[in-house]
């Protein structure tokens, strides 16, 4: 048993300690990828997540002000305050933007700015659209969900909502042609919600998810309008179609899901198949192949046939 030590003794004390510590360093610095350490694109300063969660919670003010804006009852400063929260937006969404662009490459220094300032203007032109999406998926989720009656109970507590606002977000970041921020900002969603939401893919207005958890949908799923799913669907690809290096190819290769399509638990549906519109999906249901609308697909119902056999606990 070793006898503990001061810290104080324990700074170069021993000559094995100190070569343990450089072996551990040498080895470390010769970890490498098929012949080369993995270096990061980025020359400058890395973007910062405590930014993203602070252009979140600054995007969740401005769209949901009633609820979210701690001086909501003083209507008679409104507008200047908004102004105020927008204007914030805009100059942190500027500075991430700009850390991105320039890992790309191939601008000077006044270019990524102006690229930078020019996408972060785009998005906040989108603000209008943004918030009407989100309350088209507010009001969806409210009509499907008997047990609110409360939109604010929904817009405080529901996780689907923070997952809505981090994806309305990152998808027109990607429309806007602006490398890993979506990404970011959706996996952070995922990490509270356990909702999953790539930011490529394309949902329609008037989209609930109801519990939420578990919830996968991949980068090239297109879902229209009016669409429900519940916990544990997952909206992903069959296989990959690789390149010549083996590499995977990004090709359209998730769903399909047509206006007015509920999907309920559990379910899986992969590959490029497509679900037509007014729909059901039942519980617990994997399909690879299209549906045409007004098309019910279930399980097959317990039969004696069918039945799951089951091994009596031993006495």
């Amino acid at each position: 048993m070793c006898a503990k030590r001061p810290l104080s003794d324990l700074r170069g004390a021993e000559p094995r300690v100190e070569e343990a510590i450089s072996r551990a360093v040498d080895g470390l610095n010769d970890i490498t990828v098929e012949g080369r350490q993995i270096e990061p694109e980025w020359q400058g300063p890395l973007p910062s997540v405590d930014n993203l969660r602070l252009i979140v919670e600054q995007l969740k003010a401005i769209v949901f002000p009633d609820f979210l804006d701690q001086l909501r009852g003083c209507r008679s400063m409104t507008d200047a305050r908004l102004m105020v929260s927008v204007d914030r937006l805009y100059r942190l969404l500027s500075e991430e933007i700009c850390k991105c662009m320039a890992a790309r490459g191939g601008q000077s220094q006044e270019g990524i700015v102006c690229c930078g300032n020019d996408k972060a203007l785009a998005l906040v032109e989108r603000l209008p659209e943004i918030k009407r999406l989100l309350y088209t998926d507010v009001q969806a989720i409210f009509d499907n969900d008997p047990a609110t009656t409360d939109y604010g109970e929904i817009i405080l507590s529901y996780p689907v909502v923070e997952a809505m606002v981090h994806y309305r977000l990152a998808h027109q970041l990607v429309l806007l042609d602006v490398p890993v921020l979506p990404r970011i900002l959706t996996e952070l969603a995922h990490s509270r919600t356990g909702i999953d939401i790539n930011p490529g893919a394309r949902i329609g207005e008037y989209f609930a998810i109801d519990h939420g958890t578990g919830v996968v949908i991949g980068q090239t799923c297109i879902i229209g309008n009016h669409v429900t799913i519940y916990q544990g669907v997952t909206l992903g690809a069959k296989n990959f179609t690789l390149d010549d290096n083996g590499r995977p190819v990004d090709v359209p290769r998730h769903p399909i899901l047509e206006d007015n399509v509920t999907v309920y638990a559990n379910s899986t549906i992969l590959g490029r198949v497509t679900i037509g519109h007014d729909t059901v999906i039942g519980g617990n249901v994997w399909l690879t192949e299209s549906v045409a609308p007004y098309s019910r697909v279930l399980q097959p119902p317990y039969t004696s046939s069918n039945r799951i056999s089951t091994i009596s606990p031993s006495k």
